[in-house]
């Protein structure tokens, strides 16, 4: 059996660490906590969990961070998690089977991240992130704001999932002032960094300045491709949310350039088109969302719902603006078997049972 070393970076996180590590319990052979500069009750929380408790002179790179809390563990293989993430206990049960059981030549192990969610607690955004990692002496974390390890080696794909169960907002505008300053000190970006970055300025409202880094990392050579199917949906929204449009429909359809058509891709097309009540088009898009096939494991941002209830709840209301009623029930019957709690799903229920009476 492999030994865990769970490693955590936290900074004022009382609220929700005491939550993640009972969650994790009887999993880990050492806990490892690296502080970033805790004023709360952070250190005196850890305390009860572990004594492998570190201070870190925070110097805005997360990499950093993370490759001390590396650096300090000691077991085979390091597992890191953020204080306000959690393991529901079918998934501690199932890391419990796998470190029993994981073959000695596996590298990394690569687990489900789940960060959004209905209102049934079900998943609807997720992604593989490099969740388990063989212990090496050298650092493995790269990029000052949403750092990553490169792949290399052996890698396991697992169904086991960290959920995120956030509490307390981000800090206000942290991500993007670090991004800022790195841009004042001319430290050049790679493809990731510069992507990320211009994410940021959308979610700040900074539409225009969005805008050009998104397409200025459009045009590197070195991008990888899901970053840039990702770049071309959320371009898409900073043209809507600047006023401009008429470059929507393109920043989508340049997606295509990159791989075939994702289901995420297809509904904002069909959103488009629906939005501007040419439903004929919206029907066509939102019927190849569903006739697309979910690849979990391509590394892309992955929205459940727009492989199944969200097509067929919008091609519901399509048909039923086109006067076709049958289609229109049978794709909210559809929809009501992706989720059958669905207000929506039960609404539109409702509305076809009232032309039986």
């Amino acid at each position: 059996m492999i030994t865990l070393s769970l490693c955590m970076i936290v900074k004022d996180e009382e609220q929700v660490l005491a939550r993640c590590l009972d969650s994790v319990r009887d999993v880990f052979d050492e806990i490892v906590i690296v502080d970033t500069g805790s004023t709360d009750q952070t250190k005196q929380i850890a305390e009860r969990y572990t004594q492998n408790i570190y201070d870190f002179n925070w110097n805005d790179d997360f990499s950093a961070a993370r490759n001390e809390s590396f650096a300090r563990a000691a077991m085979d293989y390091c597992m890191w998690m953020d204080a306000d993430d959690i393991l529901l206990e079918a998934d501690r049960q199932a890391l419990l089977q796998l470190k029993a059981s994981l073959p000695e030549e596996t590298d990394v192990v690569m687990m489900k991240y789940h960060v959004q969610f209905d209102d049934q607690g079900n998943p609807t955004y997720s992604y593989y992130r490099e969740r388990l990692i063989r212990r090496k002496p050298a650092p493995l974390w790269q990029g000052f704001v949403h750092e990553v390890i490169a792949p290399f080696g052996n890698i396991l794909y697992s169904d086991i999932a960290v959920t995120h169960r956030r509490v307390k907002k981000s800090s206000s505008g942290r991500n993007l002032k670090i991004y800022e300053a790195k841009k004042e000190q001319g430290v050049p970006f790679d493809p990731r960094a510069e992507f990320y970055y211009a994410r940021e300025l959308y979610y700040h409202g900074w539409y225009e300045k969005a805008i050009y880094e998104f397409e200025q990392f459009l045009q590197r050579p070195d991008g990888w491709a899901e970053n840039k199917i990702e770049a071309c949906r959320m371009l898409s929204y900073c043209y809507q949310d600047a006023g401009q449009p008429e470059k929507i429909l393109p920043a989508l359809f340049q997606s295509f350039a990159y791989d075939i058509p994702r289901a995420e891709l297809c509904c904002e097309i069909g959103f488009y088109f629906a939005e501007r009540q040419a439903y004929q088009l919206a029907v066509f898009w939102y019927e190849q969302a569903l006739k697309t096939p979910r690849n979990d494991q391509s590394g892309a941002f992955v929205l459940p719902d727009c492989y199944g209830y969200i097509p067929a709840i919008q091609l519901c209301v399509c048909y039923d603006r086109l006067g076709n009623l049958a289609a229109a029930k049978q794709y909210n019957d559809l929809a009501g078997k992706f989720k059958p709690d669905a207000e929506a799903y039960q609404h539109n229920r409702d509305y076809f049972l009232s032309f039986e009476e």
